[in-house]
């Protein structure tokens, strides 16, 4: 899966912002990327401390950037920058104060094109990085949030499994219109992946089988869809054994040009999402690559904060792919 992306960066050469420079996990994967010369890494944090935390790992850190927000040379212009883009909602002094904090550093970073993309989130919240990416970032034009999405992996005797899977991590309780514009971004980024969309929009209820608001609510986002000039064919409401299984869709949506065949899934909340994904992750033994944030207008993504140093290397290399 990974190979088609890793060729691309090494073709273009990217920058990828680690808000955690002193984290192990961070230093691990990002000595691994620079040996590798998959994209240029830039550590936030004191370079003494860096520099100790690599050497107790046994981690080189030889020719790789460092960044101590304290110390930054061009503080004062990203200050004023920072300024002009919060105009009216923070002033000099606590923008100043917000870029002690190196999720806000790291983002206007991105924001002034220093840097191509950030990843961050290894010991704090994804509230903690997508705020900032609101505020200076920003949604892309059209967009009105920001959603995630999760790419589950599988390898076969016959290839890469691979399917998309939103909103699992951001929005709760999404409108009609949100389901709408997660739905298309979420194929966006399935395609990213290798993966040709075809969207199954989820409920309880397969073509009115089932009755409710959620029905509804998943049936007018779908007619909403569709009336949208889409490069992908998208269908619902779709019971997931109807999206998936070929034979059940004969029974219960034949002719439908997604029912049987989805590969990206789009969930009615939080709830079903979150829960969705990790039934595939744990008892279909898929590896699960996210929160993936879609909708900004540049890639910043979250990591958890059980990752391992793996976990880091891989999304490293999605978010950068984003680009």
């Amino acid at each position: 899966m990974f190979n088609s992306m890793i060729s691309t960066l090494k073709a273009n050469k990217r920058k990828l912002v680690f808000t955690e420079g002193t984290d192990p996990r961070i230093l691990e994967a990002a000595s691994r990327l620079h040996k590798d010369g998959i994209l240029a890494p830039v550590l936030l944090g004191n370079p003494d401390e860096i520099k100790a935390v690599a050497a107790k790992g046994g981690w080189s850190v030889d020719g790789i950037e460092m960044i101590d927000p304290a110390k930054y040379d061009g503080l004062d212009a990203m200050v004023a920058k920072m300024v002009e883009l919060r105009k009216g909602k923070m002033d000099e002094a606590q923008c100043r104060a917000a870029l002690n904090k190196s999720n806000y550093f790291g983002t206007m970073l991105v924001k002034m094109e220093y840097a191509d993309a950030l990843l961050g989130g290894a010991t704090y919240s994804t509230a903690d990085t997508v705020r900032p990416a609101l505020q200076i970032i920003k949604t892309k034009p059209g967009n009105k949030i920001v959603s995630s999405c999760f790419i589950l992996h599988r390898q076969t005797e016959k290839g890469d499994e691979l399917y998309a899977m939103a909103d699992c991590a951001i929005n709760i309780e999404p409108s009609e219109d949100e389901l709408v514009e997660i739905a298309v971004e979420t194929a966006r980024t399935a395609k990213v992946f290798g993966i040709d969309p075809k969207v199954a929009m989820l409920s309880y209820s397969t073509m009115g089988s089932g009755a409710g608001e959620m029905v509804d609510k998943i049936r007018n986002a779908t007619e909403k869809l569709k009336a949208l000039n889409l490069d992908f064919p998208v269908d619902g409401e779709l019971q997931f054994d109807a999206a998936f299984s070929p034979t059940v869709a004969k029974t219960k949506a034949s002719g439908s040009p997604v029912a049987g065949q989805a590969n990206t899934f789009i969930f009615p909340d939080i709830n079903a999402g979150n829960i969705g994904y990790k039934i595939a992750q744990r008892l279909g033994g898929f590896e699960a690559f996210g929160p993936i944030l879609q909708g900004l207008n540049a890639p910043i993504n979250d990591l958890s904060r059980g990752c391992n140093a793996e976990e880091v290397y891989k999304m490293a290399i999605i978010t950068t792919a984003l680009k």
